[in-house]
This record gives C-alpha cells, structure tokens and sequence, in this order.
C-alpha cells in the first residue's frame, strides 16, 4: 500500500472497514512496531527493495527527477547510481529461477532497470508463469496516496498521473465527527473531511486485497505462498508524511506465511522495512548478500533489533536533513539544520487540506498547542518518550530524568552513521557529479557475444554471423562494472528479456540472440544481436 498508517480494524481502529486486512491478520501475524527508512516513498522503497539504507545508496534525496524547470538551481535530473554489487530483491530471485513481476509502481530513484522484473505492467502478476515455477510478484495500490485526501476538484487536476481512480465523489461514508484529528492538526471540518476520505481510500484498498487473495486462493497458491502487506510510509497528513515522526514512519506490517507463521498472531519486536529485501530472501532458502544492511524479522535467521533508523533529505524543492534512531520507548531526533523551520516551501503538500488550514490559522495568528510546530524552529536535538508522548509533542533533551536515554540513543545514532550515512556531508551537485563521472547520465556498455565450441574457445563473436561445431554455448559479456545483463531469443519490439546467469546452450541449427545491460543509475545500453549456426 502507499502513503499509508496503520488504521486497520485489526490495529484496534474502530472507524476502519477492513475485513480483508483484518482476515489477513488473522491468518498470520501482525507487526506493530514496524518502520519505513524514510517518511517518503523514493527513498523509502529504494531501501525496502535492496535490503540497503537508502542514505548509503545516495537514493536518499526525493526525488531525483525534477527537471529543472520544476527546481532552479537542482542538480537534477537524475538516477542516483548505488553501488555496483547493489540488485533489487527481485533480480536476486529472478536469479534463483523465480518468476518476478510488478504491478506495477517502482520509483526507486536509480531508474526502472528492465533485468528487475520478468514483466512490469498493469496486468502483471504470478498468472504469468511456466507451471509449478516459483514466484516473486509485487502489487502496489496508489489509491491511498496523500493526494487521495483533497476534495474531489483538488484531485482532477492529477488527471494524467499515476493516481488512481477515487471510490468517493462528493459525499462520504465514513463519518467525519468519529475520526481522530492528531493534536498537531487544526481540528477543522477541512482537516476532518480529508482524513476522513482515508479512511474511504483504505477500504477501497482494502476490497482490491481482497480479490488478490481470492484469486491467490483460487488458484490453488494459497497454502504455499508467503503474502506481506506493508507500506511505504505513512499517511500523507502534514507532519507525518515527509517527517520522520512515528507518524510518518510506522507503517502496517502483515505476513502470513501458512505452516511457519501461527494465525492470529501479534509480535512486538521492532522491524525496519530495509529488512523485507532479506527476510524474503531467507525465508525462501536463498543466500542473503553480505552487502545488505538489514536483517531477517522471519525463519531461522530471524535476529530481533535494539533499533530502528530513519533520514530526512531533500523533498522536492527543499533541502533538509534529519537522522533519527528509534528504540521501544525513547526517539531521539538529529537536526542538522537546528534554528531553520519546521514548515519548509513544499508546493504539492501544501496543497493538502489540512496544511491549508494550517498555513491559513498561522498568518491568522491563531495557532495553539501542538498546532505550532507550523511556525516553530527546530531545536538541535529532539528526545520523545513514546510510552506518554506516543505524538511526539514534548521534547525531553534537556529534561535530566532521561539523560541516560538521550546518551544511549546518541550514541547508537553515530554508531549507525559511521557504517551507512557515506553520502551525508556531501552535497547533492558533488555527489552527482562523482557518481557520474561529471558527464551526465553514464550509459552501459554493449555486452558481448562470447562463443565457446569446439575450435572456438571463448572468442568473440563476429557481427556477420558465426558457425559453431556442436556443442556449444554462448557467454554473454559487459565491461561496465556491476552491470545486469537480459537477452532473448525473440523478435519484435517488446521481447521477454531473460536474465542472464551464466552460459547459454545452443541447439543444433541457427539461433539469433539478442542482448542489452544496464547498470543501476545509468542509461541502458545499445542493444546487440547475433547469429549462431551450430552444427550437429
């Protein structure tokens, strides 16, 4: 789901209407305690999909594709280049023989890299498969998207985005008097109306799960099928999207998982979703890279966490900067812009409602209580203790009964940064012309057809055409370090790029191949095709 905090019937809300949910957690377990990376989707589901912070990827700023016209003065746009040993989740499966697709959101930050996925499209999804082969498949609902809480006219000015559809026109069927308003929103119809259409959002999404898991269940995949439901983040209200605030970063968390995971089941213990990529990974019986920096919540390797972590970068049009650790009872807040405000120039959020409403009780002079954070700076540190503040209201930095926590907690954050935050204390313009060779976007190179037959040992293929004495097989080569590798054997426009893993058998008689790469953040390559005749 997206942009999405936990107000689910199995959550204990008593205004949700989620019975697909609710039947979920009832068939396996439910996580409270579990925490998006970041308050925002890019770098949030960077994270989530590679197993690695977004904020040691250099993926950690949203969002990397504003053209300039959009930004004066970003070094943007670009696609943010992890690390070369850096894969998505699904490319470890497709490895592994899996089926992989996704339907269909990605917004990854380093591009969409077509070796990723076996199809991504709106009709993607497991049914898609050879029989009996396994499968990885992702579903992403946008119908909870912060802009899903504007009035019915605020919304058609998305037409053309990757915004669904709404269920609600102008009325609605929850009742907007029985929501909860956090204290640090104006208590205003406007405010009330918007969460309240979250609520009819989520019940929408909520019927979309449904007829998932039927046609999971219809298919006979039920009972050996792993299923998660999670979110990006929070709920697009002000102060919990884009702030990383248990409001902006405690997210849903649902796995069942039949014969490994008791129904009806309710774990405590802290998870960050940089521990999906991971957990999926183990719990499947594949190898976990070294490189990843979260840990598995699940199965035999399961290992439970002190604390979580989160990053606050560049949103949109302004920069920022906020690292945060989190552990059951205490949050601790690292400004590294103290003095500057809370409230920063952020033109789509300040579309909200409830930030309209903000905005205007501010000029008013009419602000009170929690409500002024709007107009308030930040200090240099923030410490919250969650038990009695579960809204993060009052500040306890320099209250000394919670010193010791304020020392741990500090501690545990220069701990965290020392191992991940590499691109931190650079900023955006270096960090992009390093990555890119200050030459724009770099392109992958061509990958190379390798033959290996007998009297023809691993030389490269000729453009014209090459015979080969059987049996042979076809390596397939790229110089551009790191770099991921599809070929097919198909014609057309829109063939199924395999992934390649190592040597290609050729049959007897003429195969034409076809191969591209592309390295995560740069340009995919030119495409290469050749011909090979192999003789009985």
């Amino acid at each position: 789901m997206e942009d999405t905090s936990p107000r689910f019937g199995c959550y204990g809300d008593e205004v949700a209407r989620t019975p697909n949910i609710d039947a979920l957690a009832e068939s396996g377990r439910r996580y409270p305690n579990a925490f998006a990376t970041a308050p925002v989707c890019a770098p949030s589901r960077s994270a989530a999909v590679t197993g690695c912070y977004q904020n040691s990827l250099g993926t950690h700023h949203m969002r990397t594709t504003h053209t300039n016209d959009d930004a004066p003065g970003l070094a943007t746009p670009y696609d943010a280049v992890p690390p070369h040993y850096v894969r998505t989740v699904s490319e470890f499966f497709r490895q592994a023989g899996y089926y992989c697709t996704n339907n269909v959101k990605t917004d990854y930050q380093f591009g969409e890299p077509f070796t990723a996925w076996d199809e991504h499209h709106d009709e993607a999804g497991w049914w898609g498969r050879d029989d009996d082969q396994p499968f990885f498949a992702a579903f992403n609902n946008t119908v909870t998207h912060e802009s899903g809480m504007w009035p019915p006219a605020e919304r058609a000015e998305l037409a053309g985005e990757a915004i669904e559809a709404l269920p609600t026109g102008g009325s609605l069927s929850t009742d907007p008097d029985a929501v909860s308003v956090p204290p640090y929103l104006a208590d205003t119809e406007a405010t009330r109306n918007a969460i309240a259409r979250q609520y009819e959002n989520i019940h929408a999404a909520d019927a979309w799960i449904g007829d998932l898991l039927d046609r999971l269940d219809a298919d006979g995949l039920a009972e050996n099928t792993i299923v998660v439901l999670w979110s990006d983040h929070g709920e697009g209200l002000p102060r919990a999207k884009r702030w990383p605030y248990d409001s902006g970063i405690n997210v849903p968390l649902l796995v069942r998982w039949p014969g490994e995971v008791d129904g009806g089941t309710v774990s405590d213990e802290l998870v960050s979703m940089v521990d999906l990529a991971p957990t999926l990974l183990a719990a499947c019986g594949l190898d976990v890279p070294r490189h990843m920096e979260g840990q598995p919540f699940l199965g035999e390797d399961a290992t439970e966490r002190e604390y979580v972590y989160a990053a606050r970068d560049r949103y949109d049009e302004s920069h920022d900067m906020i690292r945060v650790v989190r552990g059951q009872r205490y949050k601790y807040v690292r400004n590294y812009y103290p003095g500057q405000p809370y409230r920063q120039w952020i033109p789509f959020r300040n579309r909200h409602p409830a930030m309209v409403d903000l905005l205007r009780r501010d000029a008013a002079d009419e602000l009170d209580g929690a409500e002024s954070w709007v107009a308030a700076r930040r200090p240099a540190e923030e410490l919250y203790d969650l038990g009695t503040d579960p809204h993060e209201t009052e500040n306890l930095i320099d209250d000394p009964d919670h010193a010791d926590a304020r020392d741990r907690l500090r501690t545990a954050l220069d701990e965290w940064l020392d191992r991940v935050d590499e691109y931190a204390a650079e900023d955006e313009t270096a960090m992009t012309r390093r990555r890119h060779g200050g030459a724009g976007e770099p392109t992958t190179a061509t990958p190379t057809f390798v033959p290996n037959a007998p009297g023809n040992r691993e030389r490269e293929a000729t453009p014209e055409g090459t015979t080969l004495d059987g049996p042979a097989t076809v390596s397939i080569h790229c110089s551009t370090q790191g770099a991921s590798v599809g070929y097919t054997t198909e014609s057309g426009p829109d063939p199924h790029w395999r992934l390649y893993t190592g040597p290609i058998s050729l049959s007897a008689g003429e195969t034409t191949l076809r191969a591209k790469a592309i390295r995560y953040g740069f340009a995919e390559s030119d495409e290469r095709e050749a011909t090979f005749t192999v003789s009985d």
